[in-house]
């Protein structure tokens, strides 16, 4: 296990589905880097695909989630077909 500092420090990807009806079941998936809560069965599959590859493309350039830098991370939500907020400029 890491120790306690280095584990409150570790960054995550995390997910949140909202259409899930009434009568389902909450959906709740952890993985390395990543924390899925919520969404319909289709909504909560297709996060589990994009943090998939997510990992996968950062894994291509060697490097985890901690390393990417923002302009990397960027990138790679792009190729993934992920929408960002415009970036902030002072």
């Amino acid at each position: 296990m890491l120790p306690e500092q280095e584990r409150r420090f570790r960054r995550m990807l995390l997910g949140l589905g909202f259409d899930k009806p009434d009568d389902e079941f909450l959906r709740i998936t952890r993985g390395e880097n990543f924390h899925l809560i919520g969404g319909s069965k289709p909504t909560h599959e297709n996060m589990q695909e994009i943090c998939l590859r997510f990992n996968e493309e950062a894994k291509r350039r060697f490097k985890t989630l901690d390393d990417l830098s923002a302009e990397e991370f960027a990138d790679i939500a792009l190729k993934l077909g992920l929408r960002l907020p415009p970036r902030k400029r002072f």
